[in-house]
């Protein structure tokens, strides 16, 4: 990758666009969170529930942060107008 395509790319996931498809993705990782603590419980596997709920507290606390730079996104574009 060139060294402006990089910065490219390092632009996009820093805009309205990338904030939106990395939350789109991390609500997308929610759903395999899911199913591994279902499976779990049916299983009666304590490690591995314990591990979903790990995993659920990370995404919840990735979606807050993405929120949180969407919000920071728009007012700056409330600024610009």
């Amino acid at each position: 990758m060139s060294g402006s395509a990089l910065s490219k790319a390092k632009g996009f996931k820093k805009s309205k666009s990338g904030t939106y498809l990395s939350i789109g993705t991390t609500a997308f990782g929610a759903i395999s969170v899911i199913k591994q603590a279902r499976k779990a419980r049916t299983d009666h596997d304590t490690l591995k529930l314990v591990d979903a709920v790990v995993s659920a507290a990370a995404i919840v606390t990735g979606l807050a942060i993405l929120y949180r730079e969407l919000k920071r996104l728009g007012d700056d574009d409330v600024l610009l107008g």
